[in-house]
Formats: C-alpha cells, sequence, structure tokens
C-alpha cells in the first residue's frame, strides 16, 4: 500500500445545493441538537439517579442514549458551522475523525441493540435464568466488547482507507463517508473493499440477524402463551422493535444511497435521506423509551412534579 498523497483538504459538495435554505437549515438543526441533547441527557440521568432502573435493560437503554450523545457530537457542530460558511473545505485529518466518529456510533447502535435483544430474549424464553444470566458482570462484559470491537474494527478500516493515496478532493455529501472517500483513490481498492465488507459483516450484519433470530424465538414463545403474556412482552418488546426498524431502514437508505449518483437526485432530498441515521435515532430513541416504558416515564414524572412543587 502507498503513502498517504493527494489534496490536504476535502470539499463538501452538497452544501452548494442548500443555497438559500442554509439558514432555515441553520435554525432547525440546531434546535433539534439541542432537543436531541437535552432528551438524552435526561434518560442518562434518570437511569443513573433511580437505584430501581439499575437493571440490565436500563443501563443498556443509558448506553444507547451516551451512543446518541457521541454520534451527534460527530455530526452536528461540524454540519452547523459548515451551514453558515461559503467554504465547504474539511481537513484530511478532520475528515478521517469523522469518519471514525459516525462509523464507530453506526456500529454500536448495532451491538447495543443486539444486547438488548438477547436482553429481552432471556426475560422471555428464560425467564427463571434471567437473574443469574444477566448478572451486572455480564453485563458490563458484554457492554465493554460491544464498545472496544467495533472501536478496533472500524480503527482498521480508516486506517486502510488513510493510507490511499488521493486524485480528487470532491465528496458528494455534507459530511465525510468512507465509501466517497475510497473512491478518489488513484490505486486499486480491492483491500480496502475486502475489509470493509468484513467490517460490516460483523459490526452489522451478523448483530441484525441476531436480534431477528432472538425475536423470532419470542415469537415461537408467545404463540403458546395467554394473551395477558403476549400484552407485557409486546409492551416491554416495542420500543426495541421500534429503535432496531427504525435504524435498519436508516442505515440501509444511507448506503443505498451512497452507491448512487448524488448529483443526479434531487439534491435536497439526497441530502435529507444521507442525513436519517444521525438525525433520526439520537431523536426517536429517548423519547421512545422515556413515554413507552412506564418505569422510566413514572421516574420523569415524579422528577417533574417535585420540581413544580419547588
Amino acid at each position: 500500500m502507498e503513502n498517504s498523497s493527494g489534496p490536504f483538504h476535502f470539499n463538501l459538495t452538497m452544501f452548494g445545493h442548500i443555497g438559500y435554505y442554509r439558514y432555515p437549515a441553520f435554525i432547525f438543526c440546531f434546535l433539534l441538537y439541542s432537543v436531541i441533547v437535552s432528551a438524552n441527557v435526561i434518560i442518562i440521568l434518570v437511569i443513573s439517579r433511580e437505584r430501581s432502573l439499575h437493571q440490565p435493560m436500563y443501563v443498556l437503554i443509558a448506553c444507547l442514549s451516551v451512543n446518541s450523545l457521541y454520534g451527534s457530537a460527530g455530526f452536528f457542530p461540524r454540519f452547523l458551522r459548515d451551514l453558515l460558511h461559503e467554504t465547504h473545505l474539511i481537513s484530511r485529518p478532520g475528515c478521517f475523525s469523522q469518519i471514525y466518529v459516525i462509523y464507530t456510533y453506526v456500529s454500536y447502535e448495532f451491538t447495543i441493540l443486539s444486547m438488548m435483544a438477547y436482553d429481552r430474549y432471556v426475560a422471555v424464553c428464560k425467564p427463571l435464568h434471567y437473574h443469574s444470566t444477566m448478572t451486572s458482570k455480564m453485563v458490563s462484559k458484554l457492554a465493554l466488547f460491544a464498545w472496544i470491537y467495533p472501536a478496533f474494527s472500524i480503527g482498521i478500516c480508516v486506517y486502510f482507507s488513510i493510507r490511499l493515496p488521493m486524485c480528487g478532493s470532491k465528496i458528494p455529501k455534507v459530511f465525510c463517508a468512507n465509501w466517497p472517500v475510497v473512491k478518489l483513490s488513484c490505486v486499486n481498492t480491492f483491500i480496502n473493499n475486502l475489509v470493509g465488507m468484513i467490517v460490516t459483516t460483523t459490526t452489522i450484519l451478523i448483530p441484525l440477524f441476531f436480534v431477528l433470530y432472538t425475536y423470532l424465538q419470542i415469537l415461537l414463545i408467545c404463540r403458546k402463551r395467554s394473551a395477558e403474556f403476549k400484552g407485557k412482552v409486546f409492551q416491554s418488546c416495542l420500543p426495541h422493535i421500534v429503535t432496531f426498524f427504525n435504524y435498519s431502514v436508516t442505515i440501509f437508505c444511507d448506503v443505498t444511497l451512497s452507491r448512487f449518483d448524488f448529483e443526479e437526485l434531487n439534491p435536497i432530498l439526497a441530502v435529507i435521506l444521507s442525513l436519517e441515521f444521525v438525525v433520526i435515532p439520537p431523536i426517536l430513541n429517548p423519547l421512545m423509551y422515556g413515554l413507552k416504558l412506564p418505569e422510566i416515564k413514572r421516574v420523569i414524572l415524579r422528577l417533574l412534579c417535585r420540581n413544580r412543587q419547588k
């Protein structure tokens, strides 16, 4: 593999299509980012302060909120800055740093969702073994693996991209992404494609199929149980199902769009669709878990009532 060469900056060309919409877009995205930060911080504080919520499922929900803050911080500050600037150049180190943060955010989301699916699987299919299986030590090990493996695998993927010599600088997106950068290379990218496929399989596809498998097992168990049992399972699993489905769809949209030429699509629509996975999940997750799970909702309402009384 050759050493890095080519332009020191990349040009994010899709900002040119936003035009006069950039000021309304800035106000909207700034408010949206504020809501994302506030909602996820509330979930984290509620779970960390309330002892009754120190259980595996709620700890994993807190991890999901931490990841939402992490992914949003890797995207929104730079995006908001670029909306107000005439030029949209990002340095080579800055671009690869953003790629690393956004891609680890994506991988973390899937690994955390797969752990949550496993938690629901044990709770529904093996209830007598739940407390002996989902111990705090077990949850800590799963969480540690969920953070370390994506960080390592995405790091390798980005490392191979950094080493590519570049013959271009235009990235047809509003943020840095690995595939558009790799396409700018002057040399054969077979190794990058192979590493990318392995990383995608291990960090996204395997967790995705694992989640589908756990819910298939849950469905098989529910078929033999009472309507009351099915109702309780549905209530506890619904937020996770919605979160998982929503995230899978948004990632599918981004992956599909990355294979098309953005210039041939409606520019505004292309920008909106490409931002779904960094915008919708961080705002939807705290709303789903805060409003749908009665335990979290009860604690939030109690805290609000206390503040009003003071």
